[in-house]
């Protein structure tokens, strides 16, 4: 198997002494949510999860994440929930960084690793606990599924970014690849959650501006992204909301790779509540 990093808060709180200036931005077209403001006194808690704190990293807010929001969950040895999601609509996806989860889905048990993927659809019955001996700390990323009349809901399914061939962005070289969970052209799907990874030197080489919604965290390296045409700069932990169209392109200068776990939005209509004939 692959050896991989992926960053992971830790939690703690800052000496007096620190700088109180940071990387921190929130803007109309993009957030940068960096690595050291996710501290203790800005966790949460949820209902029903035991020994469990987390850090919100994106909420459906006016101003903010319209589609999704995304969590950094940290369950403690003997932690979990056996009614994790309350939400019968809601659709997820866990993502594990550090340690260990035990995953039971219809009945069977999965044991997630770092790189472990999961897809859980509405009204999937699921259960998540911590039977190991340190914290397990993994992303989670709830979307409302839109359905689509005559469309199946996708199956839920449990993998691992090991088990999975990236795929090379044409004309690169292999230097920018992406690890798909999903093939782009199942429909049935309403979101992607995949892993970009740049090797040093390769760039997104346009302001890519698109519709999708995207929300990135970076597991690993570091980079400078250019947003809305303001340059800013990345490393391991940090955390960025960019909103439909908010121009973005990136490069990756080393010494290692860059990689970043991936949200967007796909295969749906836009809405168009409010819009009648004029």
């Amino acid at each position: 198997m692959t050896k991989r990093n992926y960053y992971a808060p830790q939690g703690g709180h800052p000496a007096q002494t620190q700088l109180l200036s940071d990387r921190a931005v929130f803007t109309e077209a993009y957030a940068v949510i960096p690595k050291g403001v996710m501290r203790d006194i800005v966790t949460s808690n949820l209902p029903f999860w035991e020994n469990t704190r987390l850090w919100v990293l994106s909420r459906p807010l006016s101003g903010f994440a319209e589609t999704f929001s995304q969590y950094i969950m940290e369950v403690s040895p003997g932690g979990g929930s056996e009614k994790p999601e309350p939400d019968p609509a809601a659709e997820g996806v866990l993502f594990i960084v550090e340690g260990e989860l035990t995953l039971t889905l219809k009945g069977e048990k999965h044991v997630m690793q770092p790189g472990g993927y999961a897809f859980l659809p509405p009204g999937t019955r699921w259960e998540a606990h911590n039977t190991s001996d340190a914290p397990v700390r993994f992303h989670w990323v709830r979307k409302a599924y839109e359905q689509v009349d005559g469309i199946d809901v996708p199956e839920p399914f449990v993998t691992n970014e090991n088990d999975i061939e990236p795929t090379a962005m044409p004309g690169t070289d292999e230097k920018w690849v992406t690890t798909r969970f999903v093939d782009p052209a199942d429909i049935r799907h309403d979101m992607h959650v995949n892993i970009v990874t740049f090797q040093p030197g390769a760039v997104i080489p346009f302001d890519e501006t698109h519709v999708m919604e995207h929300g990135l965290y970076v597991l690993e390296g570091k980079a400078v992204y250019h947003l809305n045409q303001n340059w800013v700069e990345v490393e391991a932990g940090d955390f960025m909301w960019l909103r439909a169209f908010c121009p973005q392109a990136c490069y990756a200068g080393g010494p290692g790779p860059f990689r970043y776990l991936l949200y967007k939005d796909v295969n749906r209509h836009m809405k168009l509540g409010g819009v009648g004939p004029r």
